[in-house]
């Protein structure tokens, strides 16, 4: 993608580059993760039961998440800010949508989703940034849509950057991502927090919220 701010083009440029591997290390992922397929399934029943329009996820890299949601029996597509992530998601999932954007600029109508899933994507986005994204995640969804944010939490500690293997992230309070979260126009569901598995750095935090 042309015309980037300088830390969206580090991070698709840094995923463009490593994107055959991770989708070969992370495609079966969540075959090894039940407390994750929980809370997706979870997402899943909540976006079903609000009837609210189609379901997002946004930094859908190549795709594994998004086709486990359609299996879910959502009506889902995926966006990812990495042309070679969506060209690998598209070869393996030739049945569903992918599209290249950015989150914090979705070539959406106001209102037009029922739900997003946003799975380990805002950890890269600024934290001064980040209200500026929950935002228009808030304004592409209908009211009584789903949001999940997936994310790793900082166990007690400030919001703290950390060597990523791919490129920088942020680790993130769960209260302090769950008020940001209000702030932009989302209600609290419920909330997820696991501890890492033995090949995993730190505990994993999972936010499940309703657009008001």
């Amino acid at each position: 993608m042309t015309g980037l701010p300088p830390h969206l083009a580090v991070t698709a440029d840094a995923y463009d580059a490593v994107a055959v591997l991770y989708a070969e290390l992370f495609h079966d992922a969540l075959d090894r993760l039940p407390l994750d397929r929980a809370v997706l399934a979870a997402f899943a029943d909540l976006a079903r039961a609000a009837g609210a329009g189609p379901v997002a996820e946004l930094g859908c890299g190549p795709g594994y998440v998004t086709a486990h949601l359609r299996d879910l029996g959502l009506d889902v597509f995926g966006v990812d800010l990495s042309p070679v992530m969506i060209g690998l998601a598209r070869a393996a999932h030739p049945d569903l949508r992918f599209e290249t954007g950015s989150m914090d600029a979705l070539d959406l109508a106001d209102g037009t989703l029922g739900g997003i899933v946003s799975w380990y994507s805002v950890i890269h986005v600024p934290p001064p940034e980040l209200p500026l994204y929950l935002a228009e995640f808030r304004r592409v969804m209908a009211a009584g849509g789903t949001l999940l944010l997936a994310f790793f939490e900082a166990e007690g500690g400030p919001v703290t950057p950390f060597d990523h293997k791919v490129v920088t992230a942020y680790r993130w309070p769960i209260d302090d991502l769950a008020a940001l979260a209000h702030e932009a126009g989302f209600t609290e569901i419920g909330r997820m927090l696991r501890e890492p598995e033995k090949d995993e750095r730190f505990r994993r935090g999972h936010l499940l919220l309703r657009a008001r």
